[in-house]
């Protein structure tokens, strides 16, 4: 049985690229909801917490704490990062 993922997507306010990457994980959430759970994290409210994960630019997706994407991705390869790593 795969594993429940956890995904972060790390974003700057009124940041039109992170925007469309939260639409982008908000879509492939809809798809399979069971596979993962996810949350925004504001890197400046949690700058802490972002530098500690590695991020330096937004937007970041991490998948299971670990910092994945610093790009927003193509869907298909998001989608796979989400499975590849629930199988982990």
């Amino acid at each position: 049985m795969a594993n429940r993922v956890q995904v972060e997507i790390f974003i700057t306010p009124h940041c039109n690229k992170c925007g469309r990457s939260v639409a982008l994980l908000e879509s492939l959430h809809k798809e399979s909801p069971e596979i993962f759970s996810w949350r925004v994290v504001d890197v400046l409210a949690e700058l802490d917490y972002a530098v500690e994960t590695g991020v330096r630019a937004t937007p970041g997706i991490a998948i299971n704490g670990r910092l994945i994407f610093t790009a927003q991705p193509a869907k298909e390869r998001l989608r796979e990062a989400i499975q590849q790593a629930g199988n982990n």
